[in-house]
């Protein structure tokens, strides 16, 4: 069926509808408690020995091409190492082992920090304002909906209300890389209150260092090299696409699997959110400056300032009960764990999967990047979690107990029940045709035990978790170290962060999978049924001699065939085109007017269908023909009503 291909376009073949059953007994599933104790002793041999045992054998077992690491502590690095290939010969040369002092790796959303660091030190200088309407720092007017001013402090905190933008994101062509005319070239739709919602944009953060430009009178990649990059000792660490030439044979190749071809090096059409090629020495350079402890080199930032981007920028009277959870601060994610302070931030280009965390209470940190996906779909990402969780528990166990929960049953129970129900994450497209790629990636939240929650899948998991509430509105995993938050009203949840730049958010009633799936599936049926049904009538009427159709009402049957032909030949458009830009491939803007023309074909189509309906009625052609000409009309108005409601016929085509 064409309906289930649209679906599968976009993903969702591995997701069910969501079921809302009664409330189940769960036991609690065997997730990774806080680890306790003294932990090991973290020393460069003790380190270098456990990635050791633990590397190696994780890049074969993935198909993981390379990987570098760097750990510091105590004001030093401590180590930096490289696994696997940078080169894996697969070009016919020699393969080349993965060294951390001299490959680079792409970093990708890890270059937000050097874009924050970078605000922050104009911030310190007076240059500029956290809470300034952004407006007054550009030279273009950004088209905003909503009366409350967008500030640095919501753009470094991914609360700017933006929706999210694919095209142009990442390709392989450098061309005309101009920051200013690809922020001007079709901006995000705001789709939320600055401030209230977390939702994690590139889009902003481009913004924020393309500021940092305006105010400093300098190109972003020049500013940012002379002042934070080679202040940080990293003299080996460029946001330059293509590379300087004194950098390119030292790029790690980017691959898929090790087992594949090398992957072309990759350009980030807005530098500033994930532009960085770095080596692990430089990035742990980048960590003891971050902590404060910078090695031979001046501070990026005073202690104040340094605080400042280091502790949590938004507050309840922005976010309400949301601020009970995880949250942004002025460029790192809050990622504790152990009941240690931990700030990271993770990046992926296609090829590339980093991540970086510090203690700042501690004074250590770790850094790892790879260099391919992985035979698995989540081999990269689970890899990474497994090493940051794995240097938690072994050097910062647990320092006390858990927080037992502290919220009355009948109360739990009373919240339990409102946040039961389907959401979708807040980063998310909501202007266009991409509206429907909202079908796939649902959570479901159900009440188990009566007071406790399963959440399905689990944030940031592909498996089930159960959280039980500790304070009003605050949920901790059973078994585990997660923590989601909700703000609500007196009758519904109207957000759960479960990250510091993510939340979800309840899906709308007539959005619904059990709605929209069936709608568009049968419509899709009965189009496809009805076109197979031409060929073989005609076939039947010529094998018995039967005249050919009366000509009365052969003005609405064309126009009512066009209309199922329509619309059959838009949703095979759109299903080509959604699977084309979810894999970073940029699809022309004719064709996507093409396919929204072929759809208004369709929607324009119900007329005609009830014209004929109401004539064959009339005419009394018999309960076969005025079934097939009812399903005709419901099909398209069924067909219409999802272009409609999913913004497939919008205006707007930016993605």
């Amino acid at each position: 069926m064409l309906a289930t291909a649209v679906v599968l376009a976009v993903g969702a073949a591995g997701c069910g509808a969501p079921q809302q059953n009664p409330a189940p007994h769960i036991d609690a599933p065997a997730a990774p408690a806080a680890a306790s104790g003294t932990g090991s002793a973290l020393t460069d041999t003790d380190v270098n020995a456990w990635l050791d045992g633990l590397l190696p054998a994780a890049l074969d077992r993935t198909g993981i091409a390379g990987a570098t690491v760097a750990v510091v502590n105590n004001g030093k690095i401590l180590t930096t190492r490289g696994y696997g290939y940078a080169d894996t010969g697969a070009g016919g040369n020699a393969a080349v082992p993965v060294d951390a002092d001299r490959h680079l790796f792409r970093m990708g959303s890890v270059s937000k920090l050097v874009t924050a660091t970078a605000v922050l030190q104009l911030v310190q200088d007076g240059k500029l304002d956290l809470d300034t309407d952004v407006t007054t720092y550009l030279d273009f007017e950004l088209p905003l909906r909503y009366e409350r001013a967008v500030t640095l402090r919501h753009l470094l905190t991914h609360t700017a209300g933006f929706e999210e933008r694919i095209a142009g994101l990442i390709g392989t062509d450098a061309g005309d890389l101009n920051l200013r005319k690809a922020l001007m070239t079709d901006p995000p739709e705001q789709i939320y209150q600055p401030g209230t919602v977390p939702a994690y944009s590139n889009y902003s953060n481009a913004l924020a260092g393309y500021i940092v430009e305006r105010v400093s009178g300098t190109r972003f990649e020049e500013y940012v090299q002379r002042n934070v990059l080679d202040r940080a000792g990293m003299p080996s660490s460029t946001f330059e696409q293509p590379l300087p030439a004194a950098l390119r044979d030292r790029m790690s190749n980017g691959y898929d699997t090790s087992a594949g071809p090398a992957a072309p090096f990759e350009i980030v059409g807005t530098p500033p959110p994930g532009a960085l090629s770095a080596p692990a020495t430089d990035m742990a350079r980048f960590m003891l400056a971050q902590l404060g402890e910078p090695v031979g080199f001046a501070p990026l930032l005073d202690r104040p300032t340094r605080e400042l981007m280091q502790r949590p920028a938004l507050d309840a009277a922005s976010l309400g009960t949301l601020a009970d959870g995880p949250r942004m601060t002025l460029g790192f994610f809050a990622e504790d764990r152990n009941g240690h302070r931990i700030l990271g931030h993770g990046g992926d280009t296609k090829y590339f999967h980093s991540h970086l965390q510090i203690y700042p209470d501690d004074r250590a940190g770790i850094f790892l990047s790879l260099n391919s996906n992985g035979s698995g779909a989540l081999d990269s990402h689970e890899l990474r979690e497994s090493l940051v969780n794995g240097f938690a528990d072994r050097y910062f166990p647990a320092r006390d107990d858990q927080p037992t929960a502290g919220v009355d049953p009948a109360t739990t129970a009373k919240h339990a029940a409102l946040a039961a129900g389907t959401y979708e994450s807040s980063r998310a497209i909501g202007s266009n045709f991409l509206t429907a790629i909202g079908l796939v990636g649902r959570t479901t939240v159900s009440v188990a035990d009566d007071d406790r929650l399963l959440v399905e899948p689990g944030p940031l998991s592909d498996s089930p978790a159960l959280y039980e509430e500790v304070a009003p509105w605050v949920w901790r995993e059973v078994g585990g170290q997660r923590t989601i938050a909700m703000r609500a009203t007196d009758d519904r949840v109207e957000a759960i962060s479960f990250d510091s730049a993510f939340a979800l958010l309840p899906v709308e009633p007539a959005r619904a999978w059990e709605v929209a799936v069936p709608v568009l599936a049968l419509s899709t049926v009965v189009l496809l049924l009805t076109v197979l049904s031409w060929p073989v009538g005609a076939l039947v009427r010529r094998r018995l001699g039967r005249a050919p159709r009366e000509r009365a009402g052969r003005t609405a049957r064309i126009l009512s065939r066009l209309a199922v032909a329509g619309t059959l030949l838009a949703f095979a458009g759109w299903v080509l085109s959604i699977g084309s830009i979810m894999s970073l491939q940029d699809v022309p803007g004719p064709a996507l007017r093409t396919i929204q023309v072929l759809q208004l074909v369709g929607l324009l189509g119900v007329l005609p269908a009830a014209v004929r309906l109401v004539d064959d009625v009339r005419r009394h052609v018999g309960w076969r023909r005025i079934t097939g000409s009812g399903l005709i009309l419901v099909a398209l108005a069924g067909a219409g009503w999802f272009a409609v409601e999913f913004h497939l016929l919008a205006p707007s085509i930016s993605y």
